[in-house]
């Protein structure tokens, strides 16, 4: 029987809800070391969130050697396989049995409709977690060819102690990314969550002891990019940084790990993603496409496809289409909102960031077609109604920079060969997709598209078994299917002569 949620049932829940803010180390809470917290602002209404710990430098010496002596000790790595298989999917059921409770959380903390994170976070984190999880009895070892006085085993051997830092656009469905794989390959890790976002990362760590993982191989620190996540990636006993963010932080990520302990690296960063429509497109498919793809999460999604190129011939009817389809199916409203598709804003200064780029782009002659406007402000949250500019060069700040807010730019091609050029013409490279009917042309493109996903008249489709990530300055290495595992693990030959 499907339950039915209002309004009142998810506010008395949160009346109800105590925000643990504090750092988890060693298997137990534990304050900051300095003493210090911060408080986070509730997007959706400007109001006061959870007191978090404010960790620095100390707590993030006091997780890594946690983790470390958790990994020395082998407490989990050396653990049986089918003992940590079946530890792995009671975490995930216990993620599934707390889905209200950590909605509720990401809710709190990002402004997304409650629902999403119920029906959306929730259920990937915990699926992401029993993927990985069933995998670790079918993770084998190889013997390299030889001759016949000689073995050679290949063995595929964890890393050691990895650090995790996770963003704020899908907190559960990004830290189960990191987490699954890094865990069930048998490394120890730190996880840094973004400092707007780290109540779900505190109880998913609580939820795995619950589990059975042993203490010390997840921990938690919550607090400040500059003041957290920094010295985890300049620590010296930090084996790998698993970063996804902003190509800007990226860049600083790869630095550290230079400045240390040339310390393994793997990105996921920002995106500027093309959806082409060709003039035999199917345009209802593709303005549902467009409009999804671009709005859903209110735009803050890395892989969003912000980037329209559209056959000059149907412009005008797919804009026509797109914006059917967002006032129709895709309700902004309050998270709590039963009827809410899209909620707020990350933070006020982050609306205030894509009200500034809006602004820039129209003064740079980018035409609204509509939407892309501050809304709700009476709520005290920080809302941006969904929108569309049109007639757009690919030259524009709109079509160039990642905008992280629900704002299309629709650019109009006449030719295959000028489509591809601007599909390409972005410093980013994760994902993409082409719209036609014509299936030669839509294989010979999105092959030609330098992007690490490119889907055909769909977006945003996926499931664990298909590898995510990017090319260019969009990353390196990939999140989710079994070629995730690789990236937290490296080989090693063990030679043995006979006589």
């Amino acid at each position: 029987m499907t339950k039915t949620y209002t309004r009142d049932y998810w506010e008395n829940a949160l009346s109800a809800l105590k925000l643990e803010g504090r750092n988890f180390i060693g298997g137990e809470y534990r304050a900051a070391v300095s003493g210090g917290t911060f408080t986070r602002v509730r997007p959706m209404d400007g109001g006061p969130g959870a007191e978090l710990a404010r960790g620095g430098e100390a707590d993030i010496d006091a997780a890594v050697a946690s983790a470390r002596a958790a990994f020395e000790s082998g407490v989990w790595r050396k653990k049986d396989p089918l003992e940590k298989k079946k530890i792995m999917l009671k975490w995930a059921e216990l993620i599934r049995a707390h889905g209200e409770e950590l909605a509720m959380l990401e809710t709190v903390d990002v402004g997304k409709p409650v629902l999403a994170s119920l029906n959306v976070d929730v259920r990937l984190c915990a699926d992401g977690i029993q993927f990985y999880g069933e995998m670790i009895d079918k993770l084998y070892d190889e013997i390299a060819p030889t001759g016949p006085n000689a073995r050679a085993l290949v063995r595929k051997v964890p890393l050691g102690v990895i650090g995790a830092i996770t963003p704020w656009n899908y907190p559960m469905i990004i830290d189960a990314w990191k987490l699954g794989p890094s865990i069930a390959a048998g490394n120890s890790v730190v996880l840094k969550p973004a400092e707007q976002s780290s109540l779900s990362a505190i109880r998913l760590a609580a939820l795995a002891v619950e589990a059975g993982l042993p203490a010390g191989v997840l921990n938690v620190v919550t607090g400040y990019g500059e003041e957290a996540g920094k010295p985890l990636a300049l620590h010296m006993d930090v084996d790998m940084i698993a970063f996804t963010g902003s190509t800007e932080v990226g860049k600083l990520i790869m630095g550290y790990a230079a400045q240390s302990n040339v310390k393994r690296v793997a990105l996921e960063l920002g995106g500027k993603s093309p959806l082409v429509v060709f003039e035999d497109a199917d345009l209802d498919a593709a303005a549902s496409a467009a409009a999804w793809g671009c709005f859903y999460n209110s735009g803050e999604t890395c892989h969003a496809s912000t980037r329209l190129l559209v056959h000059r011939s149907v412009q005008d009817r797919l804009i026509a289409k797109i914006e059917a389809v967002t006032k129709s199916d895709i309700a902004l409203a309050h998270p709590f909102e039963p009827s809410a598709q899209i909620g707020a804003l990350i933070e006020e200064q982050h609306m205030t960031k894509v009200l500034g780029m809006i602004a820039a782009g129209e003064r740079e002659g980018a035409k609204r077609a509509f939407g892309a406007q501050q809304v709700m402000s009476e709520t005290g949250g920080y809302y941006i109604s969904p929108g569309v500019f049109v007639d757009m060069t690919n030259d524009m700040s709109l079509a160039r920079q990642e905008i992280f807010g629900p704002v299309l730019a629709a650019i109009p091609f006449d030719t295959e060969e000028e489509a591809l050029r601007l599909a390409n013409d972005t410093i980013y490279g994760l994902a993409g997709a082409v719209f036609t009917r014509d299936m030669d042309r839509a294989h010979r493109f999105s092959e030609a598209i330098h992007a690490g996903t490119v889907w055909i008249n769909t977006y945003d489709m996926s499931n664990f078994a298909t590898p995510f990530g990017g090319f260019k300055q969009s990353g390196f290495g990939r999140d989710r299917s079994v070629h995730a595992i690789d990236k937290y693990c490296d080989y090693k030959t063990i030679w043995q002569q006979f006589g």
